[in-house]
């Protein structure tokens, strides 16, 4: 019975933990294994072909298995005469006496550059007189590898051998792993991460942002719920409903309120222009007004979310123990420190969690108020990581990169809510009632 029973909760849970799998789990490990890889919109998403461009030559010279002659050979263009560029010379319509004298003279033949193979057809008695069809006539034997696409790394090797490339097996390798336009497993992600001197302004930033902004949330939410508790119940009602009003409001519109309200245009600038201030934009105008406001934006969403909580944790504790402290002549002041703030130790260890992991994590309020500035100084992980992987200016999306940001993200979070659990000794709150042991 108990089997059936088991079977049958199991059967009812399946969908949720599909569900969860699918869209909680399944994110986290694909973060993962994007971490360990190059992806971006160079490689894309899927398998590359191998191309030597000016950039990869560029990149390929501050790699000491390459030395200049290797390089300049590779970035250089060749001319041979074989049966293949006969027939496109053909097919370009060089004319018939001067090709045979090509084929007779020539064949065979392979010239390192161009000057060259113009000095051996003005040799030929068919050549063309004027300077500019001679060097025309280069063209069908030239070859070259430079930006040109090859579907397999074996094409790009025989294209070497063809044009007379010399190198060895260890260099081999590497202009293969150099040409590959495609993504590959690396660790490198993590290592620019620890080596890039902006990684460190972002984790500050994100520091300042989650502890200032959790701080107020918590702080200015309790203070909501208590002096509501105190208040008539008409009046507390009311207050609740407008204190919800930042968490219910579209984000779009919330900010654009916020922009009337701190812009040099705005209502704050008005008012101190009466008093012959200048007019000042809080939201950009400097690094410390900017972070204000942004903690003010971010804190009142969630302040609103805390005290619904509080105050219903709070009107759970029985009268009865507020009554008693009333009659021992306990103030307001004792009633909080003594009776409400401890009771609300789990309610306050869940919003403490919940804020910490969403402000990590989130990014809409900043990158709508001030995208992250003024000068990347209200940039926390998050939107640097929504920057680098999903969207900037340059195009250039570094999806294995922003996925690293975002798998240190989550391992912070982690390790912060098993902190929390601690700090708040998580198994006393859960655990059973000393009466009933």
């Amino acid at each position: 019975m108990r089997a059936r029973t088991s079977l049958l909760g199991l059967g009812f849970m399946t969908p949720a933990l599909i569900m969860v799998l699918t869209f909680f789990l399944l994110p986290v490990i694909l973060t993962a294994v994007f971490a360990f890889t190059n992806m971006s919109t160079a490689t894309g998403i899927s398998g590359g072909d191998y191309l030597l461009s000016p950039t990869t030559l560029k990149a390929m010279k501050e790699d000491d298995r390459f030395d200049p002659p290797l390089l300049e050979a590779l970035g250089s263009t060749s001319y041979r005469v074989d049966a293949a560029a006969l027939e496109k010379a053909k097919s370009e319509k060089l004319k018939a006496a001067f090709l045979r004298e090509i084929e007779k003279e020539l064949k065979g033949k392979r010239f390192q550059s161009r000057r060259q193979m113009e000095r051996a057809l003005k040799k030929l008695k068919s050549r063309p007189r004027s300077i500019r069809a001679l060097k025309q006539a280069t063209e069908p034997f030239s070859r070259s590898i430079l930006n040109i696409r090859f579907d397999k790394e074996g094409d790009l090797l025989a294209a070497l051998d063809e044009i007379g490339i010399e190198a060895s097996d260890s260099q081999k390798k590497a202009i293969i792993a150099h040409s590959y336009t495609g993504w590959s497993w690396t660790s490198d992600n993590f290592t620019t991460l620890l080596q890039k001197p902006g990684t460190w302004t972002i984790a500050f930033n994100t520091l300042l942002y989650v502890s200032l902004t959790l701080c107020f949330n918590v702080g200015f939410g309790l203070f909501l719920a208590i002096t509501t508790f105190y208040l008539p119940a008409g009046q507390a009602g009311f207050f609740r409903a407008v204190w919800l009003l930042p968490r219910i409001s579209p984000p779009v519109l919330y900010v654009l309120l916020w922009k009337w309200f701190t812009w040099d245009g705005g209502f704050i600038s008005t008012i101190t222009g009466w008093f012959g201030a200048p007019a000042f934009n809080f939201m950009l105008g400097s690094i410390s007004s900017a972070w204000t406001v942004v903690i003010l934006i971010n804190g009142f969403v969630g302040a609103s979310l805390g005290m619904i909580l509080f105050s219903s944790a709070i009107k759970a504790i029985p009268t009865t123990m507020l009554y008693a402290s009333e009659v021992d002549g306990a103030s307001r002041w004792q009633q909080i420190r003594r009776i409400i703030l401890p009771q609300l130790r789990w309610p306050i260890l869940f919003i403490t969690s919940y804020q910490t992991l969403s402000l990590l994590t989130s990014f809409d309020y900043i990158l709508l108020s001030t995208e992250g500035g003024p000068g990347g100084s209200t940039t926390p992980w998050a939107l640097e990581a929504y920057f680098v992987a999903l969207n900037n200016y340059a195009g250039n999306l570094q999806y294995g990169y922003g996925a690293a940001m975002a798998l240190v993200l989550v391992t912070v979070g982690i390790s912060l809510s098993l902190l929390y659990l601690r700090l708040f000794k998580f198994d006393d709150l859960v655990s059973k009632p000393r009466i009933e042991n």
